[in-house]
C-alpha cells in the first residue's frame, strides 16, 4: 500500500536531493503494510514529483524529536517548533532511496477524486 503525502515544494525537493531525511506529521498512516509514499508537491507545483520508500516512523515528544532528526530534519528548529506548537506527541517518517519522476504526474492520474489531501491519503 502507498500513502499521498502533500509536501511543500521546498521540502519536497530537499527530499528528493537526500538533503531531508524526515517527513513530520501531526498524524500518521494507521493502516499497517504502507511501505512507499508518493510526493505530491503542493502549489504553485502542484503534480505528484516522485515518491520514496518508507523506512520506519518515529513518535516522541517534540523535544525527544528534534533531537534525534535535526541534522537531517530539513527545516529550521523554528519551523519545526511552530509546527508541533502545543503537541505532547511528533511524528517523523523515515526517507529511504527518494526517486524523482521524470514525468511529474497530474494528481487525477494518481488519484480518482483529483483533490489534494490536507496531510496525506492512501493510494493502491
Amino acid at each position: 500500500m502507498k500513502v499521498l503525502l502533500s509536501i511543500k515544494p521546498e521540502f519536497a525537493e530537499k527530499i528528493l536531493l537526500g538533503e531531508k531525511h524526515f517527513e513530520f506529521r501531526k498524524a500518521l498512516p494507521k493502516a499497517s503494510g504502507v511501505k512507499t509514499a508518493l510526493i505530491y508537491a503542493t502549489k504553485p507545483v502542484g503534480k505528484v514529483v516522485g515518491e520514496f520508500d518508507i523506512d520506519g516512523f518515529i513518535s516522541e515528544s517534540p523535544r525527544k524529536l528534534w533531537s534525534r532528526t535535526k541534522g537531517f530534519s530539513g527545516i529550521t528548529k523554528r519551523f519545526f517548533n511552530e509546527y508541533f506548537a502545543g503537541r505532547e506527541v511528533a511524528h517523523a517518517i523515515k526517507v529511504k532511496d527518494a526517486r524523482r519522476y521524470e514525468k511529474p504526474l497530474e494528481l487525477p492520474s494518481v488519484l480518482e477524486s483529483g483533490v489534494a489531501p490536507q496531510s496525506f491519503c492512501y493510494v493502491s
